[in-house]
């Protein structure tokens, strides 16, 4: 089954790095975080990539082209205007298959991807969304009259569940894509909620996005420990040698 990778979007929340290079290849350690994204994958044994690229994309291709990898990946020039509706659309309509899979250039998580494939084939809707729990960013006020009784951090079971990516879709979603402006977020997935065709996978394990310079750093000084949850864990849990 082949993955999507969303790729081309300018990265604006974390300028600092995204001037001279396109999100997905902020390196964390070593590595860009569209290597780490891979790997996830490629470690359950899908290994057969479509990177939808739009900013600085040459950036992208040339990383491609010169990868050291066993692993089958292309790149599709999605354009520099088109939203992620549009990404996902053009990708598709580079291959026949009838099911794929899609996520974010700049998130990671310890995913079991085949455990999300099996819940999405289980229900029989167009579309799975991978749920998780936000990061938790602030500490929490417990107050009494205006006296603090209880200071801590925000617990991430505190704040529901969000989009996370890793989705698992079939193909029969792009007649729900009209154009490439279409944002996948606030356009495409409410019209599947509406026609009742999008179920949640929730995923209670590692997951943590890449917005911020803030968030960078964490997952570099994670990467770096040679204990990053989305592959450490993740072996650890799946057995993956």
């Amino acid at each position: 089954m082949k993955v999507i990778i969303l790729a081309g979007g300018l990265g604006t929340r974390i300028s600092e790095e995204t001037k001279l290079k396109p999100k997905p290849m902020v390196l964390l350690d070593d590595k860009p975080i569209l290597w780490h994204i891979m790997n996830i994958y490629a470690h359950q044994g899908f290994d057969e990539f479509i990177v939808a690229i739009g900013y600085k994309g040459e950036i992208i291709k040339d990383w491609i082209n010169n990868l050291d990898s066993s692993w089958n990946i292309s790149a599709v020039h999605t354009g520099l205007e088109t939203q992620t509706g549009g990404r996902i659309r053009q990708a598709v309509n580079t291959f026949d298959e009838d099911q794929f899979m899609v996520t974010y250039g700049d998130g990671v998580g310890n995913i079991d991807v085949k455990q999300l494939i099996a819940f999405h084939n289980s229900h029989g809707r167009l579309a799975t969304v991978t749920a998780v729990r936000p990061p938790a960013r602030f500490g929490v006020l417990q107050t009494s009259n205006g006296l603090v009784e209880n200071f801590g951090e925000k617990s991430q079971a505190d704040a529901g569940w969000i989009n996370g990516g890793f989705f698992v879709l079939n193909r029969e979603i792009i007649s729900e894509i009209y154009d490439d402006l279409e944002p996948f977020e606030s356009h495409v997935l409410p019209r599947l909620v509406a026609k009742k065709q999008l179920m949640a996978y929730h995923h209670k394990g590692f997951w943590k996005p890449m917005d911020t310079l803030r968030e960078k750093n964490e997952l570099s000084e994670m990467a770096i420990s040679g204990n990053a949850p989305w592959l450490h864990h993740l072996e650890k849990n799946l057995n993956i040698k």
